[in-house]
């Protein structure tokens, strides 16, 4: 399962997805993954989620992240939740390329729980992107 949370900077996207990781946390019976470039939520999660730096891993498109979190999921068979904190920093600002991703991830991980954060004005994305905002 999708689910995005867009809204342009400073509209409080990267807080709501740090208290549903918290949340998340607290009810998990799997594993719990951030993705994130710059490592910014360090100190704001808890010990128990993996946090990883998509820069460290040299993630800069959208089908480089597709790869990762594949291989990620193909490694991992307890991934429960995965959170991704500004996918368009980390992918880029193709919507359209986006929505392929998005398309393809949520036939990957039909039973993980997976949240996009997008500092993007709804109005700004195309119809298969804006499928996905719950």
């Amino acid at each position: 399962m999708i689910n995005l949370i867009p809204g342009k900077k400073g509209t409080g996207k990267t807080k709501i997805l740090v208290d549903a990781i918290n949340e998340s946390v607290k009810s998990a019976t799997g594993d719990v993954v951030c993705i994130e470039r710059s490592m910014k939520l360090t100190y704001d999660i808890p010990h128990e989620v993996r946090l990883v730096d998509a820069e460290e891993y040299g993630i800069n498109s959208y089908d480089a992240f597709y790869g990762f979190v594949a291989g990620m999921l193909a490694g991992n068979y307890d991934i429960q939740e995965v959170f991704v904190d500004g996918i368009l920093r980390i992918g880029g600002r193709d919507y359209d390329a986006f929505g392929n991703m998005i398309e393809k991830i949520a036939m990957l991980a039909k039973d993980i729980k997976i949240v996009f954060t997008v500092s993007a004005d709804v109005d700004e994305l195309p119809a298969k992107v804006k499928a996905f905002i719950k």
